[in-house]
């Protein structure tokens, strides 16, 4: 079986993200991307079903610029088998345009399981895994914080409000996965030098058939207000004058 995991390019956790003087939106000069940290669950994910010889091949795949290829390269470092850039220079490509396009590669890899991230750490939308099982009418688990495949489905325990819920999903189908999953390997010198050697495949969405031009604009961007300093009180009394004074009691 194969297994498709979609991956994004978005700024390092460890950057500290500043906005542009002119509000439009975040700096990206000169800063470190790397691979989405969900993704990077997701492709280690496919990697321990594949080593358990549930799956025989997994597929990553991105959708940006030519630098989406070094997010493609880090996936197949990890032990992916194959890539697929599909190359666009629009700059946001928000979830629907996301999902649509994913529906096209998936009609043509034709995959039994596809797995990606709850969100990105960009724009926090969790909705392209949601988007995408609705345009395929395929059965869906998100936040997923245990994948157990059977044999042509696969039972998937997702974190609720009031604890564990275990779903089982006739194949094929979509997961998209929670912190709590794994966590994910290092790759190794050896895996990127052979990294180079494996198969990357582009496209487009125009060959692709797909129109990804956005359907949103972002007026502005701005920072979070500081935090102010806290106040010190005195005693239990002026902690509830002071709580009725702020209308909580």
């Amino acid at each position: 079986m194969k297994i498709l995991v979609p991956v994004k390019r978005v700024v390092d956790t460890n950057v500290k993200i500043r906005v542009k003087a002119d509000g439009t939106g975040v700096d990206l000069a000169n800063v470190k991307m790397s691979m989405n940290p969900f993704d990077e669950i997701a492709v280690e994910e496919a990697l321990r079903l594949k080593e358990a010889g549930k799956a025989t091949e997994v597929v990553v795949v991105s959708i940006g610029t030519d630098k989406s290829a070094e997010t493609l390269r880090t996936g197949l470092a990890m032990g992916a088998d194959r890539a697929i850039l599909v190359k666009t220079d629009i700059a946001n490509i928000e979830p629907l345009a996301v999902a649509k396009l994913l529906k096209a590669v998936i009609a043509a890899e034709e995959p039994g399981l596809v797995i990606l991230g709850k969100q990105a750490i960009d724009d926090d939308s969790n909705q392209t895994g949601q988007m995408l099982a609705a345009l395929l009418g395929w059965p869906q688990a998100t936040f997923a914080s245990k994948v157990v495949l059977g044999d042509g489905d696969v039972d998937v325990t997702r974190e609720v409000d009031g604890g564990l819920e275990t779903l089982r999903l006739k194949l094929p189908a979509i997961v998209t996965t929670d912190l709590r999953l794994n966590e994910p390997r290092y790759a190794s010198l050896p895996n990127i030098m052979k990294a180079k050697k494996k198969p990357l495949d582009e496209t487009s969405p125009e060959t692709l058939g797909v129109d990804a031009s956005p359907r949103l604009t972002v007026l502005k961007t701005v920072e979070p207000t500081g935090r102010t300093a806290g106040v010190k009180l005195g005693s239990v009394d002026e902690l509830v004058a002071k709580l009725k004074q702020a209308g909580v009691l």
